[in-house]
């Protein structure tokens, strides 16, 4: 089975300079990297180290990721930011039980791996609390053990990942992407991975999105 790597990335050049030379073209088999309008040159670093540069269109992380789940030529797709906070090291360990056939989506676990950014501020506190209630809400609801449904860093199965039906623009498009998986009976697995504080460039979510993504998780469970 080949394998799209698919980097999100607005201005985030510091982060694409750490990120790129680490991933190993032996990983994957296509780079497609989801600009959103950088103007720090992130794009054009992309293209210059072999990736495929496309747009969210403006319209947010959630439409790039529907747009690169369309254009993905290998038949597993991993996810993954371009601040360098998340591994690529653990981009095999992502995408091996998928091509092994024991997963369809693959989450790397920063509850399980420990993480840089949950430490040290009110936000990051806010972050981890929110992500552990909904955590909670997951398994209470469909008894989904799952501990990181917020993390970018995934691999999913990219057949699978077009039957999803997901329609969100923004930040909502990774938890909107394990609540229908868990709706349409896929097999999630987690890994441990470590966060790693990011590299330059500027947090795109806001701790004040919280109250979104419990609202929506509010909605999917009573629907």
């Amino acid at each position: 089975m080949k394998t799209t790597l698919l980097v999100m990335a607005l201005n985030e050049i510091d982060g694409m300079k750490a990120v790129m030379p680490k991933v190993k073209r032996g990983w994957v088999d296509q780079i497609v990297v989801c600009d959103g309008g950088s103007t720090d040159g992130t794009a054009e670093k992309a293209a210059g180290a072999g990736a495929v540069v496309i747009s969210d269109g403006g319209r947010g992380k959630g439409d790039g990721v529907r747009t690169a789940i369309q254009r993905a030529r290998g038949e597993v797709l991993v996810l993954m930011d371009a601040d360098g906070s998340h591994q690529p090291a653990d981009i095999p360990r992502l995408a091996g039980p998928i091509i092994e056939g024991r997963a369809d989506m693959v989450i790397a676990s920063r509850l399980r791996g420990g993480s840089d950014e949950f430490h040290g501020t009110l936000d990051n506190i806010v972050r981890q609390t929110g992500g552990a209630l909904i955590s909670l809400m997951l398994l209470w609801r469909w008894k989904a053990d799952i501990t990181d449904c917020e993390n970018g860093f995934r691999a999913v199965d990219t057949a699978k990942a077009r039957q999803l039906g997901l329609r969100s623009d923004g930040f909502l498009i990774e938890q909107e992407m394990v609540i229908k998986a868990i709706k349409q009976g896929l097999v999630i697995k987690e890994i441990a991975s470590h966060e790693f504080s990011r590299q330059g460039g500027v947090s795109k979510l806001k701790t004040s999105q919280g109250w979104k993504f419990l609202w929506h998780i509010f909605k999917e469970m009573m629907f």
